[in-house]
C-alpha cells in the first residue's frame, strides 16, 4: 500500500520514513548541517508528530553508545546522527564497538554542503570549506556493513529501506548514511512511500541437517565434551536451546569473556569463566558465538579434541586473522541450530554416560561457587575495598528487574545472573567509554527496570561523564553508576606483566603510563547534574551505601553515583 505524507523538505520526508519504519529515537549531536532537519522537526512537533523522538546528546561517544544500549535491550535498530566528518570521527569508537558486538544501527552524519552558492543549503559558514573530505564514508567503511550518500529525494525510500534491511540482516551490524545539506533542504509538497516496507528481510536459517547430525555424533561419542560461549545471549531466545544441548550431552558450559547471559549462572552445568584449566581433559569442544574461545599463545586444546563452531558467522569473516580450528562449522541462527543439535544429541547419546558427566559437572559447579563465596568473605573486611567484595555486594542486590551494564570491573564469579538480557559486558573491540551511554540507552529501553552501570575509573573518564550525567538528567534516565576506582589502568598494567613479568616496568615503584592519580572526586560530577553522589572506602559501609543509592534511583528517580575506592593492583 502506498501512503502519502505532506512534507516541506527532504529532511521532513526522511523523518516521516524513519517513523514509518519503526525507528523510535534519533540520538543526535547537532551541527550546522542539521538546519533542515531541525526545521523539519519543529514543523512535525507543531503537528503533533514526535517520532523518531530526537534526543540531544552533547558528546558523540555517549550518543552512539546510547543507541547501542537501546538496541541490545530491544533488538530494534535506532538512528544516530552526528556533525559531518568531525562528529563521525568522534563517534567512530562507538561504531567499532557496535560492529564487534553485532548491534544493528543506522549511523549517519550530515554531509558538508557541496556547493558554494546557488542552492538552499549551500555553504554559509567558514567551517564548511575546511570540513569537506574527498570520501567521508572511507573513515568508517571497514566497520560498517554498508555505506552510502543520499543523492536525491527520489531515492530516499530505497536508500533508507536498504540501510535498515542490511543493518538487521545477520550478521547484524551498523550501516552508515551521509546526508548532504542541499539534499535535505530541497523543497517538496508530498512524499509517497510504501507502507509497510517491501524491502526483503532475510529469514533466520538453520544449519545443514547433515552437519548438525555429524556434530551431534561427535558430542554424543565424547567422554568429556564442553561448551565455550561468549555472546549467544545476544538473542535471548537462544539461551534455552544451548541449555538443552548441554543437558543432552552432559557438557559443562564455560562463559569465556561473556558479554551476555548465555546460560543461567545458577544452572548446574554452568561451570566457570575461564576454560583454560579444563582444556586438557576435553575431547569435544562446542564453541558457540565465541570469537576467541581460548588463547593459543597460552593454552590449546589437546591434539585429538574435536571442535565444533556454531554461529551466524562461525568464521568471524570480518576478522583479518583468526585461526581457531573447526572439524564441523554450523552456520545459522543459533537458536534454531542449537535446538536441532539438542534433539540430535539426545538421539545419539548414552543416557548412563550423560548422567555420570552431569553429576561430575554439578559437583564442580558447587565446588567453584563455594570457593568464590569464600573469596568474597575474606575480602569483606579488606581496606581499600576489594573488587570481589564490591562485586558480591552488587550481585546480592540484583533482582529480576535489574539490568547490569559492565565495562570491565564487575567480577562475574561474585554474581548470579539467571535471566537472559539482564547482563551486558563491554564489546571486545574495547573502545573505552561505552558503559555510561550503553546504560542510559538500556534505561531508555526499559524504564521500569533498575539499571546499574559498573565502570572502572579510566572507563568512566573515557565515557564523557559530564555529557552522560547531563543526558541522564535532561531525559529522566535515573541509573546507578558504580566506579571501581583503583586509580590504575590495570588492563595496560596486566598486559605489561604478561609481556615481561620480571622486567623493568614490573620492578618500577610506579609503572609508567598506568597511574590515574591524583584521583578526582567523581561523585561530584554526578552531583553537578542534580544526581546523588558518595565516595566509599570502608567495606563495612558498602552495602548500606549501595542501598541508599538504589533508593535514590528507584524512589526519587534521580541518578546516583558511588565512587568506591578499591585496592590498587
Amino acid at each position: 500500500m502506498t501512503k502519502r505524507a505532506t512534507v516541506e523538505t527532504t529532511a521532513e520526508a526522511y523523518l516521516e520514513l524513519l517513523a514509518a519504519r519503526g525507528v523510535e529515537y534519533l540520538f543526535a549531536n547537532a551541527g550546522t548541517d542539521f538546519s533542515p532537519l531541525i526545521e523539519a522537526y519543529a514543523r512535525r512537533f507543531a503537528q503533533g508528530q514526535v517520532q523518531p523522538r530526537p534526543l540531544t546528546v552533547p558528546h558523540e561517544t555517549v550518543a552512539v553508545s546510547m543507541a547501542h544500549g537501546y538496541t541490545m535491550i530491544t533488538g530494534r535498530a535506532q538512528a544516530v546522527m552526528l556533525h559531518v566528518i568531525v562528529g563521525a570521527a568522534n563517534g567512530l569508537g562507538g561504531v567499532i564497538n557496535a560492529a564487534n558486538a553485532r548491534v544493528p544501527m543506522l549511523f549517519s552524519a550530515g554531509r558538508n554542503p557541496i556547493t558554494e552558492a546557488g542552492f538552499r543549503g549551500s555553504r554559509d559558514r567558514q567551517i564548511q570549506w575546511a570540513q569537506e573530505s574527498f570520501d567521508q564514508g572511507a573513515m568508517v567503511r571497514e566497520w560498517v556493513k554498508w555505506d552510502y550518500e543520499l543523492r536525491n529525494f527520489a531515492q530516499l525510500e530505497t536508500v533508507v529501506d536498504r540501510a535498515l534491511a542490511i543493518t538487521h540482516a545477520e550478521p547484524q551490524g551498523p550501516v552508515y548514511l551521509t546526508l548532504p545539506r542541499e539534499v535535505l533542504a530541497e523543497r517538496h509538497e508530498t512524499f509517497d512511500y510504501s507502507a509497510p516496507s517491501r524491502m526483503p528481510q532475510p529469514s533466520a536459517v538453520v544449519a545443514d541437517a547433515g552437519a548438525v547430525d555429524e556434530a551431534a555424533g561427535i558430542l554424543a561419542a565424547a567422554r568429556n565434551p564442553i561448551v565455550i560461549t561468549k555472546a549467544l545471549g545476544r538473542d535471548p531466545a537462544a539461551v534455552a536451546s544451548l541449555v538443552r544441548v548441554a543437558e543432552a550431552a552432559g557438557a559443562g558450559v564455560f562463559d569465556q569473556f561473556a558479554t551476555h547471559v548465555n546460560v543461567p549462572q545458577d544452572h548446574p552445568l554452568h561451570i566457570a569463566y575461564d576454560v583454560q584449566p579444563y582444556l586438557d581433559d576435553a575431547d569435544a569442544i562446542l564453541v558457540v558465538e565465541s570469537d576467541v574461545p581460548w588463547f593459543p599463545q597460552l593454552k590449546n586444546p589437546r591434539g585429538d579434541a574435536r571442535v565444533i563452531q556454531v554461529g551466524v558467522d562461525p568464521l568471524f569473516s570480518r576478522y583479518p586473522v583468526r585461526g581457531f580450528p573447526a572439524d564441523v562449522a554450523l552456520a545459522g541462527a543459533p537458536r534454531l541450530t542449537l535446538a536441532a543439535l539438542a534433539g540430535a544429541v539426545a538421539r545419539h547419546a548414552d543416557a548412563t554416560a550423560v548422567a555420570e558427566r552431569r553429576a561430575r559437572w554439578e559437583a564442580e559447579h558447587r565446588r567453584l561457587r563455594e570457593t568464590w563465596a569464600a573469596t568474597a568473605r575474606r575480602a569483606a573486611s579488606a581496606r581499600p575495598v576489594e573488587m570481589a567484595w564490591l562485586s558480591r555486594c552488587i550481585g546480592d542486590l540484583v533482582d529480576d528487574r535489574t539490568i547490569v551494564v559492565n565495562e570491565y570491573d564487575l567480577d562475574a564469579t561474585q554474581t548470579t545472573f539467571t535471566r537472559p538480557g539482564s547482563y551486558f559486558n563491554s564489546p571486545a573491540a574495547s573502545a573505552l567509554g561505552w558503559g555510561l551511554g550503553a546504560a542510559l540507552g538500556a534505561k531508555l529501553a526499559a524504564p521500569d527496570h533498575t539499571v546499574i552501570c559498573c565502570v572502572g575509573d579510566g572507563a568512566y573518564m573515557f565515557g564523557a561523564p559530564t555529557a552522560a550525567h547531563f543526558v541522564a538528567r535532561a531525559h529522566d534516565l535515573p541509573a546507578l553508576f558504580v566506579i571501581f576506582n583503583n586509580r590504575t589502568w590495570n588492563a595496560v598494567k596486566r598486559a605489561v606483566l604478561m609481556y615481561a613479568k620480571d622486567g623493568w616496568a614490573a620492578k618500577a615503584p610506579t609503572m609508567p603510563l598506568t597511574a590515574l592519580e591524583p584521583s578526582p572526586d567523581y561523585e561530584m560530577v554526578c552531583q553537578a547534574s542534580g544526581g546523588w553522589g558518595e565516595k566509599v572506602d570502608d567495606p563495612a559501609k558498602l552495602p548500606e551505601a549501595l542501598t541508599r543509592a538504589l533508593r535514590v534511583v528507584r524512589e526519587e528517580r534521580r541518578q546516583a553515583l558511588l565512587n568506591v575506592v578499591c585496592r590498587k593492583p
